[in-house]
């Protein structure tokens, strides 16, 4: 006989109400996207999902503008993408530079650090970037395997420059790793063009599909060196060359690894779809024209970014001062009450800014309108 209760709450309705996601992420998903997820499922190795499988590979290199074989989406979140690439490129004793201006390098540091690597930290103030010369000498010091930069820090809302840095790398005979999580899709990314040897993202920003994958892509430097590892990839359900035979990305039988996420594939083909539709380029522009007009009505409501640089400033996440005696917490809660979700600061911008998400199809004229103003009678409201 059953010891455990029937969890009886389990009879009741699930109760998803309606918001508009206007946090860190996830964004708000379309409609779409939305149907593709209610799709039939199929077998992970059947024909027709090969095929769709193969489509999102495509989708995948021309969002990371990329000519990759190894290029593929990881079963997981983003996060998993982050820990895909350091089990693959790095291993025990080997090291690590990380530039450290939020809370994903900190992440990385910590990563690296359980996998044993010998792990250097760039620190860099929250807000600002590496310089091309302290990186070069950086670099230069270390001496490192693999050098970590987070392109769009959605804890301090900064986009880190990338033209040159990859060839630094190069010139010192490291490897380059790039997180676009948070940027995407939203901030200019040429991954070929910057000589990025490994890059990763998410589903769930700009791409406004559920979370669930994330988007990798390895260089061919980058494979050379998975091959010649000394030691087997810690992890069999990360390892890239096994995905990348089960994802078709070298053109050989397709071996079984694991069940993919097989609806969430389906979304990510349509979400990707949607991308190609409108255009990288013009995608990243629409982003960062908006982003303008964000500023604008920002600054009439008497509120100002946290990233005093506009060049790095990231257009599709803004981090703003909480202004003084106002209590942020009690306005992102009642941002919440009205419908509208917008997020504190995390790590050591927690209690200093709100974190505000123009992410995708959100990054509309209609939506930072609505979003300013209720911002504004929340913090009237909640005035200390």
């Amino acid at each position: 006989m059953t010891s455990v209760p029937k969890p009886t709450v389990l009879m009741e309705p699930m109760n998803v109400p309606p918001r508009l996601l206007m946090g860190p992420g996830p964004s708000n998903m379309r409609s779409e996207v939305q149907e593709a997820t209610s799709k039939s499922l199929l077998g992970h190795l059947h024909p027709e999902f090969v095929k769709i499988m193969d489509d999102v590979r495509l989708g995948i290199q021309y969002l990371f503008q990329t000519n990759n074989k190894l290029t593929f989406a990881v079963s997981g979140t983003g996060h998993a993408g982050m820990e895909c690439a350091l089990v693959n490129l790095l291993e025990r004793g080997e090291k690590i530079l990380v530039v450290q201006n939020g809370i994903w390098g900190a992440r990385a540091t910590s990563l690296a650090k359980r996998m044993g690597v010998d792990t250097f930290v760039l620190e860099i103030e929250n807000g600002k970037a590496a310089s091309l010369g302290e990186f070069e000498k950086a670099v230069k010091e270390y001496k490192p395997d693999v050098v970590f930069i987070c392109h769009g820090e959605s804890s301090t809302g900064v986009m880190h420059p990338l033209d040159g840095y990859g060839n630094i790398c190069h010139q010192n005979n490291a490897l380059f790793l790039v997180d676009t999580v948070a940027s995407i899709g939203g901030a200019p990314f040429y991954s070929d063009n910057l000589n990025v040897d490994c890059v990763y993202s998410a589903t769930q920003k700009v791409l406004n599909a559920p979370p669930g994958l994330a988007p990798i892509s390895f260089s061919d430097r980058a494979v050379d060196k998975i091959k010649n590892r000394k030691t087997p990839v810690a992890s069999f359900y990360f390892d890239a060359l096994e995905l990348g035979n089960y994802w078709g990305c070298f053109g050989e039988v397709r071996r079984y690894h694991h069940t993919g996420m097989i609806s969430m594939v389906y979304a990510l083909r349509e979400a990707l779809a949607k991308l190609v539709e409108e255009g990288i380029d013009e995608s990243v522009n629409r982003h960062k024209v908006n982003a303008q007009l964000f500023y604008k009505e920002l600054k009439a409501i008497g509120l100002e970014p946290f990233v005093t640089d506009e060049v790095l400033r990231l257009p599709c996440l803004t981090t703003v001062k909480i202004p003084e005696k106002v209590t942020g917490a009690a306005v992102v809660g009642c941002m919440m009450n009205e419908g509208i979700e917008i997020a504190g600061g995390l790590g050591a911008t927690f209690g200093k800014v709100w974190r505000i998400g123009t992410f995708g199809m959100n990054s509309n004229e209609v939506n930072i309108r609505k979003t300013v103003v209720q911002l504004e009678k929340c913090i009237n409201r909640n005035k200390v």
